[in-house]
């Protein structure tokens, strides 16, 4: 059976997904990803501005507005994770894993080439994430910036060249984010969520790093013998990126959850 096939059988396309125009996407991007650096500077400019402008005034609470904010981020990356997950699972099952990895059709496949283009898009409005720790005068931490910056450019700079790796980076993300802005959206509403939860969603964050470094290097083993298509650029950037998230999520899960209970035993 073929892999368009496959994916039609596995999972029903949607009509908007149908006549999504994954061509003209790709163009668009190829024309204007340099567009990412404009969003990350104008980012930058209105968080280090906005809290030099909150320093003097009072905290703003936005509990309404950022539980809003958080359920639609989670109900859009709940979505995600799953049409992409059967997407990438119906590879992993029909052509093993060698292929999902090197699979380029994730950018064009009738259900996912909607949703690869939806994540690229989601690293802009995902910057407001940060307008709400200045506007609550919350601590703002190197990797939380650093994370989103680097997160847009990235993705807007790789989509336009359709490489290698692409579902699994995106699929993880999406999965990620499902579990990460569900917690967002609980607290937002009051409710107490246990402390593991917290340390199980930076434990998916790691496990995504470490896994996007192996296919990484998957990519690039693979590329020798022409079964992945990418670029020597492309996985510098990549590898370069995953490897600095490791190791911030890392110290983080160490300073926030290892350190913490250290402290409380010491007491």
């Amino acid at each position: 059976m073929e892999e368009r096939n496959v994916s039609a059988v596995l999972l029903q396309e949607y009509d908007f997904e149908r006549r999504f125009d994954d061509e003209r996407a790709i163009r668009w991007m190829q024309e204007n990803w340099s567009k990412s650096f404009f969003f990350s500077l104008l980012y930058a400019a209105l968080i280090f501005g906005g809290q030099r402008v909150m320093k003097e005034r009072r905290r703003f609470e936005l509990r309404r507005p950022l539980f809003l904010w958080s359920f639609t981020l989670a109900l859009f990356s709940i979505i995600g994770a799953i049409r992409t997950g059967w997407y990438l699972g119906s590879l992993l099952i029909t052509s093993g894993f060698k292929q999902s990895v090197c699979d380029r059709g994730f950018y064009n496949g009738p259900v996912s080439k909607f949703w690869a283009y939806a994540f690229v898009l989601s690293k802009v409005p995902e910057l407001g994430d940060t307008l709400f720790i200045v506007l609550r005068k919350q601590r703002l931490i190197f990797l939380h910036w650093y994370h989103h910056i680097t997160v847009l450019l990235y993705t807007w700079y790789t989509y336009k060249d359709m490489v290698a790796g692409g579902g699994w980076f995106m699929t993880m993300n999406y999965t990620v984010h499902a579990f990460m802005y569900t917690y967002y959206t609980l607290r937002a509403a009051g409710i107490q969520v246990p402390r593991p939860f917290a340390m199980f969603i930076t434990i998916t964050q790691i496990l995504q790093m470490l896994m996007g470094t192996l296919v990484n290097a998957l990519v690039y083993q693979w590329m020798q013998d022409r079964a992945c298509a990418s670029t020597l650029q492309n996985i510098f950037w990549s590898t370069l990126m995953y490897t600095s998230y490791l190791v911030l999520f890392c110290s983080f899960f160490c300073k926030s959850y290892l350190k913490e209970q250290t402290q409380k035993k010491s007491d």
